[in-house]
């Protein structure tokens, strides 16, 4: 049973942490809270050694009067489990429990999330704090949610100690049903004489001579993730005793630099899934990571979601961090309600005036209410009371992309074809186009059931199961049109290179057969026929039943096909042997979903962002102008512009930077 959040509208906030700040402020805090319209704060995230100043001896005094504060100004607590961050006092009980990394080095506390995973010691202290906590606070009126935990595997994701590498051979024993013949043909251990004789003979795949197994180093990935898993497991489990009706979520970090999770495993065990976000300085369009992780997140939920955690301006963390444009925070934190959110909520309430975060911005910065920053708070907060009726819609795509964890992980794997593939790259680069043209996207497993969609992409699934493979082509052969990207297919849930040529699982659908793969060098190009070029990749493909539709011009497959399409079942597929530059790819996805029937959600002017929510009664038309001018669009007569209470009756005016979101009612 999903729990669901009992805050109105589209809750808003940010961390809070009072502990930071004499407790005369706090009550400053409350006032400039009301004036912003903050609904809901987490509270307690990195509080442990506070709250535990020795082992067994717990102190809630400070998080009763700030609970108790926030209660009365009618503000909700998402009370966090402050796991995330042990002690010292812990460490030197337990030193034991320090995470080792990859070259065997232990490393020592002195800042966040530097715990093993698997250590015993770690987990008992972390459930008996969730439990203690749990115990003191589940009917008090403020807590709204529990925040278990803080951005699982953000620093150890992986630790290489003994504690692990015990922990990861009970977990191949669950995995392999205790048969370690199963585990060596598995892994493929007749080469270079790996086979292993006892389960104790299995490490962590820590530094070799030469080139690690690459399903142990997939089978890896796979324990570190559900490792974590199991630890936010249990903390549920321990909440749900005490309070079980307060739903419970933990942030997680789908965004461009982070790949540790499996979160097709761990969404499911959530309440409310929650994101954590944050924008790359030297992306000159973060606006498409922002729209591409909301559309990932939301499929994750399977509907509406929080944003946990973004931030106001600059973060802290990146080689340089750069300011927010004016515009900039506004038409972030919409584009996220655009693709999903629920709630909108920063790192941090207040700027750090010491620690490691004092160069990260907050909703109230350094400079304090005369800063454009506060302005932009107390206005955004407006904005998502205008828009309270938007939550609970839902998305309405048509088009999915294929998204998966471990083939992402096994394609960037050493000794691979080329060391230049990145999935996310490889994914972004599809979605883009898409993205540009206002097509709504969703993210889908391979197995997923999709007999929703009208057009299933899969640019990066170099490794695929059976399940997965023909969940995809059944969808073609029913009707639908599947785009494969180049690569995909190769190898199966082990690893295994599938025999017979390639695109492997898939070549018999695209109606193609591909003998040999000549990846290109960096700064390499090949020609197509369009007038386009090919990067990254090529491979002479066969045709076996397919046409091409674009052919190399240059190299050594000049006069090869590098794209095709093939008529299959009832339905269509097409592939990619290349990387074709963007506006050739571009021009071959408009193509392809044109063949399949997909429209924009709206036409809209270049540069203008178009996302739409559906809810019971109306449709919400997102509308973010990217673009130095003003933009008109097109929308329905009897329409309103939701910030302003305009009505806007067949068209709507967005100016330069500014967003619209216009209500047009529907039928059922």
């Amino acid at each position: 049973m999903k729990r669901e959040l009992s805050v109105p509208g589209i809750a808003y906030g940010g961390d809070y942490n009072p502990e930071q700040w004499p407790e005369e402020v706090w009550a400053e805090d409350m006032r400039l809270m009301r004036e912003a319209g903050v609904t809901m704060v987490s509270v307690g995230i990195f509080s442990w050694a506070l709250l535990e100043p020795k082992e067994g001896a717990y102190d809630f005094t400070l998080l009763d009067r700030v609970l108790d504060l926030l209660h009365a100004h009618g503000i909700a607590a998402d009370l966090a489990t402050p796991t995330a961050a042990p002690p010292a006092w812990f460490f030197r009980a337990h030193p034991e429990a320090l995470p080792v990394d990859k070259d065997g080095r232990a490393l020592s506390y002195g800042s966040r999330q530097t715990f093993c995973p698997s250590s015993p010691a770690y987990r008992e202290a972390a459930l008996r704090m969730a439990r203690a906590l749990a115990e003191r606070f589940a009917d008090h009126p403020a807590v709204a949610m529990w925040h278990v935990h803080n951005e699982y595997g953000c620093h150890n994701a992986e630790c290489y100690c003994d504690e692990s590498a015990a922990a990861f051979r009970r977990w191949l024993r669950r995995r392999y049903a205790d048969d370690l013949t199963a585990l060596n043909d598995a892994w493929g251990t007749r080469f270079w004489s790996q086979w292993y004789y006892d389960w104790d003979e299995i490490l962590p795949p820590r530094p070799t001579g030469a080139v690690p197994n690459p399903t142990h180093q997939l089978d890896w990935r796979r324990f570190c993730s559900d490792e974590l898993l199991s630890l936010y497991e249990a903390e549920r489990e321990v909440l749900l005793a005490a309070a079980p009706d307060t739903p419970a979520t933990t942030n997680f970090m789908v965004m461009y630099n982070f790949d540790a999770l499996d979160y097709w495993r761990w969404a499911p065990k959530l309440d409310l899934v929650s994101n954590d976000h944050y924008l790359q300085s030297a992306d000159p369009e973060s606006q498409i990571d922002i729209a591409l992780s909301g559309d990932l997140v939301r499929s994750l939920a399977g509907g509406p979601w929080l944003l946990m955690e973004h931030s106001t301006g600059a973060v802290n963390w990146q080689p340089v961090n750069r300011a927010k444009n004016p515009g900039e925070l506004r038409r972030n934190a919409l584009a996220h309600v655009a693709r999903g959110a629920d709630g909108i909520a920063y790192f941090q309430w207040r700027a750090a005036k010491a620690g490691a975060e004092q160069w990260h911005s907050a909703m109230l910065p350094h400079a304090g209410t005369g800063s454009h920053i506060w302005r932009d708070v107390v206005r955004l907060g407006a904005d998502l009371r205008a828009l309270a009726e938007v939550r609970g819609s839902v998305g309405t795509a048509e088009v999915a992309i294929v998204w998966d964890w471990n083939s992402r992980w096994a394609m960037e794997l050493p000794s691979q074809p080329s060391g230049e593939l990145r999935f996310q790259d490889l994914v972004r680069a599809w979605y883009e186009p898409l993205w540009r043209s206002g097509v709504a996207v969703d993210f889908v497993r391979p197995d997923a059931d999709l007999s929703g969609y009208r057009l299933v992409l899969a640019p990066s699934l170099y490794l695929v199961d059976d399940e997965g493979a023909s969940n995809l082509t059944a969808f073609a052969e029913r009707g639908g049109t599947l785009a494969v990207g180049f690569h995909s297919g190769a190898v199966d849930e082990n690893c295994h290179v599938r025999m017979g040529g390639y695109p492997g699982a898939f070549r018999e659908a695209l109606g193609v057969l591909t003998d040999e793969l000549f990846p290109l060098l960096p700064g390499e190009s090949v020609g197509l026929s369009g007038g386009g070029t090919g990067t990254l990749w090529s491979e002479r493909v066969g045709l076996a039943g397919a046409e091409p539709v674009e052919s190399y011009t240059t190299g050594p497959l000049a006069g090869g096909p590098a794209v095709t399409r093939n008529s299959h079942g009832e339905g269509a597929t097409w592939y990619l042997a290349t990387q074709p530059d963007a506006a050739t790819l571009a021009g071959l996805l408009d193509r392809i979903r044109a063949e399949a029937g997909v429209r924009p959600v709206r036409a809209t002017p270049q540069g203008v962002e178009a996302a739409l929510r559906r809810g019971p009664d109306a449709d919400y038309l997102f509308l973010i102008n990217h673009t130095d001018r003003p933009a008109h669009v097109a929308v329905a007569s009897d329409a309103t512009e939701l910030l302003t209470g305009r009505a806007v009756p067949g068209a709507v005016s967005v100016a330069a930077g500014e967003i619209a979101v216009v209500r047009e009612p529907h039928a059922g």
